[in-house]
């Protein structure tokens, strides 16, 4: 794919179109959501406690199983397409309604055999009321790739926190009800119908069907592969919360989720702002090995900064921060965190790999990568959960995280002319100040009391983290100059 000296069509230069600039309406629409869900999120499991939360976990891993693969992965064709996605956007929303409708159909005939499988067989409606969010995610999947193409993040933000603070609000208040896992369920399905309606009315093109049967062949060609590979990526990312549901019960998966979600907060904050804007950039620089080469080993140094320092942290004060944070009830959850920040962090990085991936045409790849993670995983976690308990199953999760999957992404940076020193070098600085932040928030944990041991750790964490990101601002430059690149139509 070539790209020429001019603006892409569907990309005027008038639009939110800077990589930077996307970046950062990305990350401040990510904190702000995710402040406030988290917010929500503590009230929501204080007044539900772990059973409720539990049976609420197993329908959302049914959720997340289809939303993986629910369109095929054609949507993504969109952001890379090279010229005016006109041509292909109404065979993709054919693609993405007729698949998303029939997996729907498919998967709530399935419900019961599943949520017995995972030992809460009473979770059955809650299932099948939160799969209709696989409908309308469909629905919507090009309307969400065109903004994400024209990095228009800050109409995203909007968009988002309508999602967000609707369905987390309505939950809330259904809660107070006694509802128990229900009212979560609604919640969510009134924030994704929301949504998708805001995301069709900003949408840069109205919506149509349609269809042409030889760019349909080419989008599943390049989308197939994806799909698969998504699929796999679901399953290395929840195999554990199946396993933990399935042999563990839906309450010790309530403890498993919640500490789940505590070590991807940090994560969500730094990778889902990334992965707007990444492969769109990427796009931009791919026929510039060397600008791509620069923007990759910057990208890890960043990505490592930020969170390598803080992810040790939470390992190093996780007994304090959920007590703190969700209550007495939750403590146990502490077990499984210090082990999955550890998964987190390999997630993030090798998510980052991902985007190059799919951008230079490497599908097929990752769904290799992807299917021998999945395959080693699975022994390790049964093994790791009928031994060691909720512990045992983070404990297998992060070591099949950190020394199989990770590696097995970094070394495909060779494509682009990055060895393991780059990325040794890239990486070392977040190591170690990831010993310095763990050091002391582990310290501060087990010799002062619960706030100022949480006090101290932040502040050296936030200091470190500072330090870090001063010496990558080289890479904020380099996502300005794309910026600019992009903006005016010169080439990368």
């Amino acid at each position: 794919m070539t790209r020429r000296a001019r603006v892409a069509p569907g990309r005027q230069p008038g639009q939110a179109t800077s990589a930077a600039g996307a970046f950062g309406w990305s990350l401040a629409n990510t904190v702000v959501t995710k402040l406030g869900g988290l917010v929500i999120a503590v009230a929501l499991a204080r007044i539900l406690g772990p059973e409720a939360f539990g049976t609420f976990a197993v329908a959302v891993v049914a959720m997340l199983a289809v939303l993986s693969f629910n369109e095929l992965g054609v949507s993504l064709a969109i952001v890379r397409w090279p010229g005016d996605p006109r041509r292909i956007v109404p065979t993709v929303n054919t693609i993405s309604l007729g698949t998303s409708t029939l997996l729907y159909v498919a998967a709530w005939f399935a419900t019961p055999a599943y949520t017995s499988a995972m030992g809460s067989p009473e979770a059955t409606g809650v299932v099948r009321l939160l799969l209709a969010t696989i409908v309308v995610n469909g629905l919507v999947a090009s309307p969400a790739a065109l903004l994400q193409r024209d990095f228009r993040e800050r109409t995203r933000m909007g968009i988002d926190l309508v999602n967000i603070w609707s369905g987390t609000v309505l939950s809330l208040l259904l809660a107070l009800t006694g509802m128990g896992a229900m009212a979560l369920a609604v919640g969510r399905v009134v924030g994704t119908v929301l949504a998708a309606v805001l995301l069709l009315r900003a949408s840069p093109m109205p919506y149509r069907l349609g269809w042409d049967g030889e760019r349909a062949g080419a989008l599943l060609r390049f989308g197939m592969p994806l799909a698969g590979s998504s699929v796999i990526v679901f399953g290395v990312g929840y195999a554990d919360q199946l396993v933990a549901g399935a042999v563990l019960g839906p309450v010790i998966l309530g403890f498993y989720v919640l500490a789940s979600n505590l070590a991807g907060w940090p994560v969500s904050i730094v990778s889902q702002p990334l992965r707007r804007v990444v492969p769109a950039a990427l796009s931009v620089l791919q026929d510039r090995t060397d600008r791509v080469r620069e923007m990759m080993t910057g990208l890890l140094g960043l990505v490592a900064a930020v969170m390598l320092p803080a992810f040790a942290a939470i390992a190093g004060a996780a007994v304090p921060i959920v007590r703190l944070v969700y209550g007495e009830q939750w403590v146990p959850a502490a077990a499984a965190l210090s082990w999955l920040v550890a998964a987190a962090m390999a997630t993030v990085l090798g998510e980052l790999v991902y985007d190059l991936l799919v951008v230079i045409g490497r599908t097929a790849t990752v769904l290799t990568i992807q299917l021998v993670s999945l395959v080693v995983l699975v022994p390790p976690l049964v093994l790791g959960a009928r031994l060691g308990g909720l512990a045992g199953v983070a404990c297998a999760f992060a070591a099949v995280s950190v020394v199989v999957v990770l590696p097995a992404y970094l070394v495909q940076l060779r494509r682009v002319g990055i060895g393991p020193a780059a990325v040794l070098r890239a990486l070392g600085p977040g190591v170690l100040g990831g010993a310095v932040t763990g050091g002391a928030a582990w310290w501060a944990a087990v010799s002062l009391d619960m706030l100022p041991a949480l006090a101290v750790g932040a502040g050296v964490t936030l200091a470190v983290m500072a330090l870090l990101v001063h010496r990558r601002r080289a890479t904020l430059r380099l996502l300005r100059d794309v910026r600019g690149r992009v903006a005016s139509g010169s080439p990368a």
